[in-house]
């Protein structure tokens, strides 16, 4: 097992242990002892333990939460996990490769995507007319996507824009089947696997270089060939460590990472890389996504193949505050990709988490906090005007714009941002989806 993955499993029994303590009415020596040993494993290991007293960011690909006031602290997390920061060596770079005619995307200007795994080698191989490809994917569990859904994809059209290069999209509905509780028939994931499709293909993917599918459709041949030779290679104690799993878990649970792994190998897509098992794969996802492609990356060289990059992104927060990520379950958390413009401006108003003071007076002499001010935060990500988005910060801060005024000025951006969305949905037909959900030859050569 890698170093980050044993740091994650450790740090992971530190806070079983102390939940542990905090509800024993007595007999508390051993569990006192083994919270000091787990403590000085981690040390050991070079990780970062959590210290006494101090709760852990929960962030796995199932759970984010804090109880930071800020949200997760993604610098710790780059810690654990073993990943490196996107700097600013690494921006310029990406700029030169892609031509002054392609501004560099403000997703990474401003560090929303933060972080990254062998980015470099890839933009090598690039730079020697060795082209990648793209893979990011989506878990279908409702019918509409909302904000937070949308921001690997963004960043992937962006990607294949400017890099012009083809694109795996997979819909994990079988994940979302396996672990949603609430969804009793498989037919239903699937069906849904086919509606968010349609958002999708609305972010402006090009049909001739894209290729979108259903697990629960495609996963046959050399693809299950590859998912077998990358269960073979991972220990069931390999699994429990990185993805948590304990004896609660069913074993659709421990087989589906190697699921996800799996397009990560250009030979699993015959008919897009002639047959060709080691096309480079460049992965943009959040970060709570990575574990599932550690152990793909463990894997990769015992098998004779390429590891997969990654870039990270960080959460889009929930309108209800920094601690947590958008979630569909909760509806006042979000909004969604199908809210009309009164609903988004309902939900801003009455719960877009302030960083404001109590009272006018107190806010004009203090200023606001932008960072855990949820209105700001989604600024960030989706305000593309940086001069704008630095003059409302100044005015926040200093206490010149209050709560109500910046709170509008994200009602008038995800207005027009969902609007425009919708827009270009109702021309996505079920033709237009069966045409990017076919196995076929891309419009590239290998």
């Amino acid at each position: 097992m890698d170093q980050p993955a044993l740091i994650f499993d450790i740090n992971r029994q530190i806070k079983d242990v102390r939940m542990q303590m905090q509800s024993a009415a007595g007999g508390m020596t051993r569990l006192t002892e083994l919270f000091g040993e787990l403590k000085d494993k981690a040390a050991v290991l070079g990780g970062e333990p959590m210290g006494d007293g101090q709760e852990e960011d929960v962030v796995d690909p199932w759970t984010v939460e804090s109880t930071s006031e800020k949200g997760v602290d993604y610098d710790k997390l780059i810690t654990k996990f073993g990943s490196t920061r996107i700097d600013d060596a690494l921006k310029e770079r990406v700029q030169k490769l892609i031509g002054e005619q392609n501004p560099i995307h403000h997703f990474l200007r401003r560090d929303i995507f933060f972080s990254h795994r062998d980015m470099g080698p890839v933009l090598d191989l690039y730079e020697m007319r060795i082209p990648f490809y793209l893979y990011t994917g989506l878990g279908p569990s409702s019918e509409a996507m909302h904000l937070g859904h949308l921001l690997p994809f963004i960043m992937t059209r962006w990607l294949q824009k400017v890099f012009d290069v083809p694109l795996v999209i997979q819909m994990t509905d079988d994940e979302k089947f396996l672990w949603k509780d609430n969804l009793k028939d498989p037919e239903e994931t699937h069906r849904l696997a086919y509606e968010n499709a349609k958002d999708i293909i609305a972010c402006g993917f090009e049909e001739n270089k894209t290729f979108i599918f259903s697990d629960f459709d495609y996963v046959n041949g050399a693809f299950y060939k590859m998912v077998c030779r990358i269960q073979k290679l991972v220990t069931f104690n390999q699994a429990k460590a990185i993805f948590g799993f304990d004896g609660s878990s069913n074993i659709g649970h421990v087989a589906f990472p190697a699921i996800q792994a799996a397009p990560s190998f250009s030979g699993v897509f015959p008919q897009i890389f002639n047959g060709k098992e080691k096309i480079p794969c460049l992965i943009p996802c959040a970060i709570d996504q990575d574990p599932f492609f550690r152990m793909t990356r463990d894997a990769a060289p015992r098998m004779g193949l390429l590891k997969p990059a990654l870039i990270h992104s960080k959460f889009l927060p929930s309108l209800l505050g920094p601690k947590g990520k958008m979630s569909s379950s909760i509806n006042e958390s979000s909004i969604f990709l199908t809210d009309s413009a009164e609903v988004i401006r309902k939900k801003v108003l009455r719960y877009a988490y302030s960083g404001g003071q109590a009272t006018e007076k107190e806010h004009r002499e203090k200023g606001g906090d932008c960072d855990i001010d949820v209105s700001f935060q989604f600024l960030r990500f989706f305000m593309e005007d940086d001069a704008r988005l630095e003059q409302i910060r100044q005015d926040f801060s200093s206490g010149k714009m209050l709560t109500a005024d910046l709170k509008q000025e994200l009602v008038t951006v995800l207005q027009k941002l969902v609007a425009e969305h919708q827009q270009r949905r109702a021309k996505v037909d079920d033709a237009t989806v069966k045409r990017f959900m076919t196995p076929r030859k891309l419009n590239f050569e290998y």
